[in-house]
């Protein structure tokens, strides 16, 4: 529908509106649009917020500097629920007037010829005042009597009209016409923790300790509450556990992923079921109901949320393997199919067919969910959730989302971009992504880029490593690299995870040029010793606490959708930028990314990208160290890291001005539009 003015490119949008667009509670959300009109007179735009509960508020949209006709504007959701947006475009008479007056006047026009523009300016400002609250209008008077003295001096007449006093009070109470609506677009606002967490993932069937012969003990779920009273004093807020069901003894796996188990093996957690139970029972060696009831309430006195994993697969000799065949492929020979990944073969697991009795199969996937979330869980980590269709998923989250909002899910999908975003929009609250891949300058640069592109609708959880995900920058990089790949896991995205071990820094592959670790915790109990490690100095764990806790003190880092690169005259050292559009606060992190030489540069600092003018003189205080050095905004600054202890800088900057903000916080659109 075409309207008296143009309103095009609204954003965020998804799927051409047939979607909403996501964000959390507290988030700043950048709103734009591409406004325009015919002939030479201004247009504007208005920004209408429509909350969940029928309540609606306007906000004037800025200018964009750098792109003609576009306009912005943030905002705050402050609840939870279905928010709605609209961009408004109207002829802005007050601005129309200003324009053409003052290059009328600067021309050296006449009184006499200025007198109906003149007399057009009281006319406007009578109405201006009228619409305004009575506080506020008293400038807006005085600006049309003084237009209307005609005992007064042309200049004299006209400069209350065109004080910035005056400009403020018409911003805040635009005059209007001819406005025309555009678009309503949907914002779904999840809780918090949706986009700002800090994972850890542990195995509690591994938390048993060794018996007095060295020999690994199996955990509990009175073992696993212990073993959380570290997670948290690192700071982390959840802790994710691999499957906790019973598993399968049917073609179960040995040691590091052998065909041929001994006895005593545990198997892998994602062969789920056997005669025991299925996805509705717990492991019986690591106790019932009542005990893992008593672990989550310890959780939640630490501070901590329990996130479960959600793994839609079978183990051979699972319940729904005999009582409902029909949940599975079955082969001409009468078998049913296992799953593979060529070239790997998983014979412990059977893949679910979704389309063989889809009501039954959904209706029994859902029963087992709502028992987990019944018990008080409200995060899930989905195991490969590409492998299943994502209108199931839609489904599934959809009616979870109906009576409990507030149930996280995360997207455990390493695959092409279309599927995870795909994902996304199909309800996922996060996504594991390519982090783990991206290692160099330009890679790290591009991935970032794309995040903040696609921020509308996915939010990406940076894990540094997980059970399966050993790169060789870990294998080859020694200590350094662990903190150089948690430096900027923590600092790129509000969202970042850590398998248990990675504080250790272990770094064994099963063989050369594999990503899988030697004596995988996959298919063996893996007891660590963590105090010991401290002891020795062998461990990142007050590095991991320092992160998550400049993490906590830093709304910079708290947000995703804006960030900036600032050029370093050197490959192996990277530099970027984080600004809060409702704190100011500002923080730049500098990365040494080479584990095994000491790396030195120029940051050439962008004084626009941190709201300060080329020259000033920029304090930057070091959370790392403490230090307090003085570099300059729009001029380079030198910087020398090294492995063997301070891999990085990260900077807190005094905070931008509040005129610089709203500009910060909108997103800078890179080149290559990855926009789902």
């Amino acid at each position: 529908m075409i309207g008296r003015f143009g309103i095009d490119d609204v954003r965020p949008q998804v799927s051409g509106r047939t979607l909403p667009s996501k964000a959390v509670v507290g988030e700043v959300v950048p709103i734009s649009a591409l406004v325009w009109r015919e002939g030479h007179d201004a247009v504007a735009a208005t920004l209408v917020i429509m909350q969940p509960d029928g309540e609606q508020f306007s906000v004037h949209m800025q200018q964009e500097r750098h792109r003609p006709d576009y306009v912005h504007a943030v905002f705050v959701p402050d609840t939870e629920g279905l928010w709605r947006f609209r961009v408004d475009a109207w002829s802005d008479v007050m601005a129309t007037w200003r324009n053409a007056i003052t290059k009328k006047l600067n021309a050296g026009q006449s009184d006499a010829e200025l007198a109906n523009d003149i007399a057009h300016g009281v006319e406007l400002f009578e109405a201006a005042a009228a619409q305004t609250p009575a506080t506020e209008r008293g400038l807006l008077h005085a600006a049309a009597t003084a237009l209307a003295d005609d005992s007064r001096g042309l200049a004299e007449r006209i400069t209350p009209a065109l004080s910035e006093e005056v400009i403020e009070v018409l911003e805040a109470y635009p005059l209007r016409e001819q406005v025309t609506q555009g678009p309503v677009c949907d914002i779904l606002v999840e809780r918090r923790e949706a986009l700002v967490n800090s994972w850890y993932e542990l195995f509690p069937r591994s938390t048993g300790g060794v018996d007095a012969n060295g020999a690994p003990v199996h955990g509990t779920w009175d073992s696993t509450a212990k073993a959380l009273d570290r997670v948290a004093e690192m700071g982390f807020d959840t802790v994710y556990f691999p499957p906790i069901h019973p598993i399968g003894t049917l073609n179960r796996k040995g040691r590091n992923n052998t065909l041929t188990p001994e006895v005593g093996d545990v198997g892998s957690p994602w062969a789920v079921g056997s005669e025991d139970g299925g996805h509705d029972a717990f492991h019986p060696e690591l106790g019932g109901e009542k005990e893992f009831l008593s672990m989550l309430e310890h959780a939640k006195e630490l501070g901590l949320e329990i996130a479960l994993d959600f793994a839609l697969q079978a183990a051979p000799d699972h319940p729904w393997a005999h009582e409902h065949p029909e949940f599975f492929t079955v082969l001409a020979d009468g078998t049913i199919a296992y799953a593979e990944n060529p070239p790997k073969k998983y014979q412990d697991i059977y893949p679910i067919n979704f389309d063989n009795a889809p009501e039954a199969l959904y209706d029994e996937i859902y029963r087992v969910l709502m028992y987990w979330v019944n018990l008080g869980i409200t995060t899930f980590r989905v195991d490969n959730p590409h492998t299943k269709p994502v209108n199931f998923w839609h489904w599934l989250i959809a009616k979870v989302h109906t009576t409990h909002p507030e149930v996280i899910f995360l997207a455990e999908a390493f695959t092409r971009p279309p599927r995870m975003y795909g994902l996304a929009k199909a309800g996922f609250s996060q996504s594991y992504t390519h982090f783990t891949w991206k290692t160099s300058k330009d890679e790290l640069t591009d991935f970032t880029q794309m995040l903040v592109t696609v921020a509308d609708v996915s939010r990406p959880n940076l894990f540094v490593n997980t059970p399966d995900i050993l790169h060789a920058s870990l294998q080859n990089g020694g200590p350094a690299a662990f903190a150089i790949r948690a430096t900027l896991a923590a600092t790129l995205s509000p969202l970042w995870g850590v398998y248990s071990g990675y504080e250790l820094y272990e770094s064994e592959p099963v063989k050369p040029g594999s990503e899988e670790y030697l004596d995988s915790e996959k298919y063996e109990l893996r007891p660590r010793d963590f105090a010991a490690a401290a002891q020795r100095g062998e461990s990142l764990e007050p590095y991991i606490t320092l992160l998550n806790t400049i993490r906590r003190e830093n709304p910079a880092l708290q947000q995703l959708r804006q960030i900036r690169f600032h050029e370093v005259g050197n490959d192996q050292i990277i530099a970027y930028s984080k600004v809060d559009a409702v704190t100011g606060n500002t923080v730049l992190v500098v990365v040494n990314l080479d584990p095994h030489s000491t790396q030195e540069g120029m940051v050439a600092v962008n004084a626009e990208a941190i709201g300060r003018h080329p020259g000033e003189s920029l304090p930057v205080h070091d959370l790392i160290t403490g230090a307090t050095y003085v570099w300059t905004a729009g001029e380079d600054n030198y910087v020398r890291l090294w492995p063997q202890g301070h891999v990085a800088h990260i900077f807190r900057l005094p905070e931008a001005s509040p005129q610089s903000r709203e500009i910060l916080a909108f997103r800078q659109i890179p080149d290559h539009d990855y926009r789902p």
